[in-house]
């Protein structure tokens, strides 16, 4: 059978329709507690459209909540599905993996607990090229099986695939203890937690080659975590006092939560900003320390990501999980800093941040009417302007890019030598492709001069010397 054979099919509206009528009538006979004819009108919905989760999320609850969540469906459902799971054996052996699907959707019907099914339907899903949905099936099956390998194992590649490497760490780390001799478990648990060592939240460092080695933040965060353990029970205990002495106010579940999150314990950290939410009425600072503390976990996916791009610079598969983290950070991160500056306008550093996101998600004109406004404030002028230039230069506007970029390096202090270097590289390009060779080859001299391993400069400044000299 063809690939395209066994691809999902393509919805017409007139499916659409037919299926989404199916699905608000089954909806309907549930809540009259009629499970029989609502399965029927669910399945019929997943017939109609197999790539919808909504409607196969909405049928597994529904199976689950028939047998009251017995976790063992049916009275003998294993051997009334006997036919059923040769059919789904044989379905899967030709590679008719979307015939499997319905078949697995009829043994559900028995047992939506099923393990042997699960498994066959993510198997199904991932040959159809629908991961997310191969994902779901697993997580669905995992809580009544949290430690078996059967699970873990194809649950962990997934997680690997899709960039969440924390998840896949967690999860090859009980296959390796469920069987101290795999192999694969233990390799894949080594490799990716030596690419965890990454400190939090610095994916922007990563991105620009400019993070320590993992031997030294592994140093760094033994340090910083030696450091915590000291101090910690008494800052806790002193902060707990002040929470109890003064629960309206939001400053102590702050201060709280950012000690846990120093220490590597987020859950305590959503924990305590949780429950200051009642007693400050949903206090904005902890609703915004929450948000931040979401964006953790594809923070320190980005990192290891980044990590394992420096060992496999051409894994294509890899440079897409980077770019999608990029993006999701990117799109997060805007909304946090659009709130903080929405909420308190004159804030500067959250108008700064909210503009750098609008550069990198590509909403350009908002990013440079944003930076343009920051950039008389001495704090964040040098930087404004060479993030103006960038918006300039994505614009396609190389004058206003050139005439921000030197005026920030008439502008960078002392301890903005990473930046000043940024600029001096991309004027000294954006010279030479407005064809001022002789001021791209000055200025690449310059920087040359003071890293000449910077990037590409020294290729760079060969081919305008070259350039130069024939002019």
């Amino acid at each position: 059978m063809s690939k395209s054979a066994n691809a999902l099919p393509k919805m017409s509206a007139e499916q659409r329709r037919a299926a989404l009528g199916q699905y608000e009538r089954a909806k309907q006979v549930l809540q009259g507690g009629e499970f029989d004819y609502g399965l029927q009108l669910l399945l019929t919905c997943c017939t109609i459209d197999p790539g919808n989760l909504i409607y196969r999320k909405t049928l597994r609850q529904s199976q689950r909540a028939k047998y009251q969540d017995n976790e063992r469906g049916q009275t003998l459902a294993y051997v009334r599905s006997l036919m059923g799971r040769f059919r789904l054996k044989r379905a899967m052996m030709r590679g008719d993996y979307l015939a499997a699907l319905g078949l697995c959707e009829l043994i559900f019907l028995r047992n939506p607990w099923d393990l042997g099914t699960h498994l066959t339907m993510a198997e199904a899903f991932e040959e159809l090229e629908c991961p997310d949905h191969a994902l779901w099936t697993l997580e669905q099956i995992r809580s009544s099986n949290p430690n078996n390998p059967r699970v873990n194992r194809p649950l962990a590649r997934l997680y690997e695939k899709r960039g969440n490497f924390n998840q896949a760490i967690a999860l090859w780390e009980l296959v390796r203890k469920a069987d101290p001799t795999d192999q694969e478990a233990s390799r894949k648990s080594k490799d990716l937690a030596a690419s965890a060592t990454i400190a939090k939240g610095r994916y922007e460092e990563v991105l620009k080659g400019e993070a320590s080695s993992p031997s030294e933040q592994v140093d760094d965060k033994a340090t910083e975590e030696a450091v915590s353990e000291d101090r910690n029970p008494r800052e806790v205990a002193n902060l707990m006092e002040k929470i109890k002495q003064n629960p309206k106010n939001a400053n102590g579940y702050l201060q709280l939560a950012r000690v846990y999150r120093k220490a590597e314990q987020p859950e305590k950290a959503k924990a305590i900003l949780e429950e200051g939410l009642g007693p400050t009425g949903n206090g904005f600072d902890l609703t915004q320390e929450l948000f931040d503390l979401a964006i953790d976990p594809f923070r320190q996916d980005l990192a290891i990501a980044e990590e394992r791009l420096r060992k496999k610079s051409n894994d294509k598969e890899l440079q897409q999980v980077r770019d999608k983290l990029v993006k999701e950070i990117n799109a997060r991160e805007l909304e946090y800093y659009r709130k903080r500056s929405d909420r308190v306008p004159t804030d500067i550093a959250a108008r700064f941040e909210m503009g750098l996101r609008l550069m990198h998600v590509g909403q350009i004109e908002e990013a440079i009417k944003e930076l343009q406004q920051i950039r008389n404030d001495p704090r964040h002028h040098a930087k404004a302007l060479f993030y103006l230039g960038r918006c300039f230069q994505k614009h396609k506007n190389w004058r206003l890019a050139q005439r921000n970029f030197e005026e920030a390096l008439q502008s960078f202090g002392s301890g903005e030598e990473s930046l000043r270097k940024e600029t001096m590289f991309h004027l000294a390009v954006g010279y030479a492709s407005a064809g001022e060779i002789n001021r791209a080859v000055d200025l690449g001299c310059e920087l040359a001069n003071l890293d000449f391993n910077y990037k590409n400069i020294g290729t760079l400044l060969d081919e305008w010397q070259t350039k130069a000299s024939r002019g």
